[in-house]
């Protein structure tokens, strides 16, 4: 049973115009959350303004089976004086949020709806608190947000895949381009990141490993960004093989 979807809402931080729901594969900058994002989305036809989907109808708390003592309730901004990162992905907190008063804890609107399983096609990814196979990005272990294979032998961090689309997103502003979307084309492939983790595994193993997280990571983006769809996930699959 699919969940029914408002096509137009009025949003209180901008309240001057409706916004009308859609499903594109371009990539936008949430002006709630102020992070990255692909596919579902609320925008303004007539300003350059975007709401994810979570963002955009968020529920007033949440609680997540991470922290099961926690009662996250929404917040448009973040609260206090100092500042705050989401403890799923590790970036800065700049717009709305989940927060627990009791234990302090953040959460990006996106990371925490990611999905507790992902299918990349041929295996389930499942996202995991804690893991004790290293990273194929950085190559640590222990607490973490991140999705792992089944067998427990293939794991990204959340975090990792974040700064990989942070650093691209940075690289862009470096160079002077202005227009978002020419993140599409700079989304890093994973490839030649990952062979220095895989201790003494040689030649297959390393190809089988490979693999693995390059079909991983196309469907752990998505979600990141907002919407783990198999459509939005074969888009950008397509992207990040891009050089």
């Amino acid at each position: 049973m699919k969940m029914k979807v408002d096509k137009e809402i009025i949003h209180y931080s901008h309240s001057q115009h409706r916004l009308k729901f859609e499903c594109s594969d371009a990539l936008f900058n949430c002006d709630g959350c102020k992070e990255a994002g692909i596919g579902a989305r609320y925008k303004c036809d007539i300003c350059d303004f975007d709401l994810h989907k979570n963002c955009a109808t968020p529920s007033p708390t949440l609680n997540h089976p991470f922290y099961r003592k926690c009662n996250f309730q929404f917040y448009s901004r973040p609260p206090g004086d100092k500042m705050r990162y989401c403890d799923a992905c590790g970036q800065d907190v700049l717009g709305f949020v989940y927060h627990c008063n009791s234990c302090g804890f953040d959460l990006h609107p996106c990371c925490a709806c990611l999905p507790p399983v992902l299918n990349d096609g041929e295996r389930n990814l499942y996202l995991s608190l804690k893991v004790s196979a290293a990273c194929h990005r950085c190559g640590r272990k222990g607490i973490g947000w991140s999705y792992r294979s089944e067998c427990k032998k293939y794991n990204l961090h959340v975090s990792c895949v974040k700064d990989m689309l942070m650093e691209s997103w940075q690289e862009i502003y470096d160079s002077g381009a202005k227009k978002i979307n020419e993140l599409q084309t700079r989304i890093p492939k994973l490839k030649g990141q990952v062979r220095s983790y895989h201790g003494n595994a040689k030649g297959g193993k390393v190809m089988k490993c490979c693999e693995m997280a390059g079909m991983a990571i196309k469907v752990i983006v998505s979600a990141i960004l907002g919407d783990p769809t198999a459509i939005i996930g074969a888009v950008v699959g397509a992207l990040i093989s891009k050089k």
